[in-house]
């Protein structure tokens, strides 16, 4: 019997081969590789410094590569234009960066990318909507985002780059600096954008709520991978290779989950 051809591997949604950069005159990333492919769910994990944000920051273009290469759902980084497949959660910022908005406004601008001429229809209300109450916020959408706590600008924050209903979603620090219970509301819309299909990278200290959904962990320490597989186990208690985070069992460690430097 003639055997049937092998079916192609999954083309991964982010490729990087040998990804090199830098901020200013120091070199952050040296020879990254990383692929993500459909449907996972894949941590980077690393000490301040070692690189996390600048990998995710170069993904979107936010930094530019020196060298390697980059692609995006298999198209080459310069030629890709489709951006409304990415949602994307910086780190800790304010939802209106000090501009007067409510919340509901700042969740719609996450739905312009999908529109024509700026103008929302029917089904860009409903997305809105939709991802105001993946993150619990649905109540608040008419509140003013100056008077949010800083757990609910996170929830907020979110929900804008839910909104374009992402094939990909990209988050830094997601749960830096949040409380427990707003944890718990972030890992439940993330567990529905999983089950809905979407792809997702997170840049974490530790695993948290999102423990149970992580396919796959990349470590890395000074600008390279010296993980990728299985997450390391006992995250949040142990150590992580390369991982100097304190992490907060007391008190006066409760200050470097705040601060979030950028890698």
């Amino acid at each position: 019997m003639e055997s049937k051809p092998a079916e192609p591997a999954q083309q991964p949604v982010i490729s990087l081969r040998g990804a090199v950069a830098s901020l200013g005159s120091r070199p952050v990333l040296r020879g990254v590789d990383l692929a993500v492919r459909p449907g996972e769910v894949v941590a980077l994990l690393g000490a301040n410094g070692s690189g996390k944000s600048t990998a995710v920051r170069a993904v979107v273009g936010q930094v530019p590569l020196s060298g390697g290469e980059l692609s995006l759902f298999g198209t080459p980084f310069r030629r890709f234009r489709d951006w409304s497949r990415i949602g994307y959660v910086p780190q800790r910022t304010t939802a209106a960066s000090g501009v007067p908005a409510t919340v509901r406004e700042v969740v719609s601008a996450g739905r312009l990318a999908r529109t024509r001429f700026g103008l929302l229809r029917r089904a860009d209300k409903e997305a809105v909507g939709r991802a105001l109450a993946l993150v619990d916020m649905d109540g608040y959408a008419d509140a003013s985002v100056n008077a949010l706590s800083g757990g609910q600008h996170q929830r907020v924050l979110i929900a804008r780059a839910l909104a374009a209903e992402p094939e990909l979603l990209i988050m830094d620090e997601p749960m830096a600096g949040v409380d427990l219970a707003n944890q718990e509301v972030l890992a439940s819309a993330v567990r529905e954008q999983v089950a809905a299909g979407a792809t997702v990278l997170l840049v974490l200290h530790e695993l948290g709520p999102l423990e149970p959904l992580i396919d796959r962990a990349v470590v890395l320490r000074d600008g390279c991978v010296v993980h990728d597989g299985a997450p390391p186990e006992a995250v949040g208690q142990h150590a992580l290779p390369g991982h100097d985070h304190v992490h907060p069992h007391a008190a006066h460690d409760a200050e470097p989950l705040r601060t979030g430097l950028l890698s």
